[in-house]
């Protein structure tokens, strides 16, 4: 089994075409009058944002590549490099993703990491760029053990997740409407992330998907996008901040806080880090599901459409 395959950093590769096609987005919307907006603050958080993963991936990357190449020595699999293996490990290294993705939605401490890509209020391709710097400590990199015990390499695996990546950059747009029928229906899009991105309580827990819209539609969790309801961006709650430090570890800040309250069993300390967000021991925070349930109780009509469904 070899242990010196290596791959290109497709990420590295891609940041000229970043850069590129978020100075032609920008120009699109300023020509057109549509499309998105940039705000100038916002756009920079993102981009530090973007910039601060690139340094943590560099200092904290051997972690979970260690990790990987201790899999690596164990497993008796190998399936090697021939470009259908290649293929395979791409579509289940994104079923991969779309679960990482559904805890990072789903379970407070991996929120803590993934949340401050989804606290910008615009919806741009710098938006895509606004990546955690604390991934490493969500352990979600378990979630990929499977791969590389299947005979996937790591190397191959994290190629796959960088294309992945790259394939998600483009989708972070309101410059682009709806796409064919056929592409809607088999793979994520603007239309399908936009609805991921939004804070009604109709979007909410929505399209985890990276390439693939098929998991969320077989799993249960695919919304429309519907034209008389536009998405809202940003968080149930605002942060109101352009601090990056703050847009990166607030959310670790509040569960040392909550779950260090004098008066707590220790249940309730764990549940503060691995419930979903929202979750509070005296019922005074509200979840996704609460949200929902308040939003049919005021809008009885919705019940059983896209978001909301019958019993919800």
């Amino acid at each position: 089994m070899s242990d010196q395959l290596t791959y290109p950093d497709v990420v590295q590769m891609a940041v000229p075409f970043f850069i590129a096609a978020i100075l032609i987005e920008l120009l699109w919307i300023v020509l057109k009058g549509r499309g998105g907006r940039y705000e100038t603050r916002d756009a920079l958080t993102s981009l530090i944002m973007g910039a601060g993963n690139v340094i943590s991936g560099i200092v904290l990357g051997f972690i979970a590549y260690g990790f990987f190449m201790v899999l690596w020595d164990i497993t008796p699999l190998d399936l090697g490099t021939a470009w259908y293996v290649v293929l395979l490990c791409f579509v289940l290294d994104d079923l991969r993703y779309y679960w990482v993705h559904r805890f990072g939605h789903r379970i407070r401490w991996v929120w803590a990491s993934h949340v401050n890509h989804h606290s910008s209020q615009h919806y741009n391709l710098t938006t895509a760029l606004r990546q955690t710097w604390t991934g490493t400590f969500t352990f979600m990199m378990i979630v990929r053990a499977p791969l590389i015990l299947l005979g996937f390499h790591p190397a191959m695996v994290l190629f796959c997740g960088g294309l992945n990546l790259i394939y998600q950059f483009w989708i972070h747009t309101e410059a682009i409407g709806r796409m064919p029928r056929w592409i809607e229906a088999v793979m994520n899009t603007p239309s399908h992330h936009r609805v991921h991105h939004g804070r009604n309580p109709r979007y909410l827990d929505a399209n985890y998907a990276g390439v693939f819209i098929i998991w969320d539609r077989m799993f249960g969790t695919f919304v429309p996008e519907l034209d008389e309801e536009k998405p809202d961006y940003g968080l149930v709650r605002n942060l109101g901040t352009f601090n990056p430090i703050r847009v990166a570890f607030h959310e670790w800040v509040g569960i040392f806080r909550d779950a260090t309250q004098p008066g707590l069993t220790w249940r309730q300390r764990l549940d503060y880090c691995i419930k979903p967000p929202g979750w509070s021991h005296d019922g005074s925070r509200d979840t996704s599901e609460a949200i929902k349930r308040k939003h049919l109780a005021r809008n009885p009509q919705d019940a059983g459409t896209p978001g909301f469904p019958e019993g919800g």
